[in-house]
């Protein structure tokens, strides 16, 4: 489970974006909190892309998603929608990697991409079996993600966590 810290923050930005509800692509959704924390009237649907199929079963994903596509986020097609959630993804994989994730996010976004990642050194390794749960740049700052991600606006900084927003419209 991710940190708490900028998830209200993003809750906000997401209910200030909706002038009608909002489709959202949450990317890693892991326990599901974008889900929980998003359900109301601002969003519509709500599609998580998860690539631990055993997380959808033991986190019951189906009850909190209109659909969960599984598979490796870096090679599957993410589908057009109003907002894309990054939460804490792009620690699990290269930068390269990373700014490809973000670019094609903006691209399938109509109106944001909101991108929370550790902003302190953040070492992480295997968690119940998944390997993907390693962290494989564990030294992300404040600086580095500005000035690595194109396009962002407004952001919040917590003490372990950096949350970014990228306006798309």
């Amino acid at each position: 489970m991710s940190s708490s810290e900028g998830k209200g923050w993003v809750k906000e930005r997401v209910e200030a974006l909706a002038g009608g509800p909002l489709d959202v692509v949450d990317v890693g959704p892991g326990v599901g909190t974008y889900a929980k924390l998003l359900a109301g009237p601002s969003v519509g649907r709500i599609v998580g892309i998860e690539i631990f199929e055993p997380y959808v079963t033991t986190y019951r994903l189906h009850e909190y998603y209109d659909e969960i596509i599984i598979g490796d986020v870096r090679e599957v097609e993410l589908p057009s929608t109003d907002v894309v959630i990054l939460g804490d993804v792009a620690e699990h994989m290269t930068e390269e990697q990373a700014l490809d994730l973000w670019a094609r996010s903006a691209a399938a976004a109509r109106r944001a991409v909101y991108l929370s990642i550790p902003i302190v050194h953040y070492p992480q390794g295997e968690i119940e079996g998944n390997e993907h749960e390693h962290h494989v740049v564990d030294d992300w700052d404040h600086d580095k993600v500005m000035s690595a991600f194109p396009g962002i606006g407004r952001y919040f900084t917590g003490n372990e966590v950096g949350v970014y927003e990228r306006l798309t419209s």
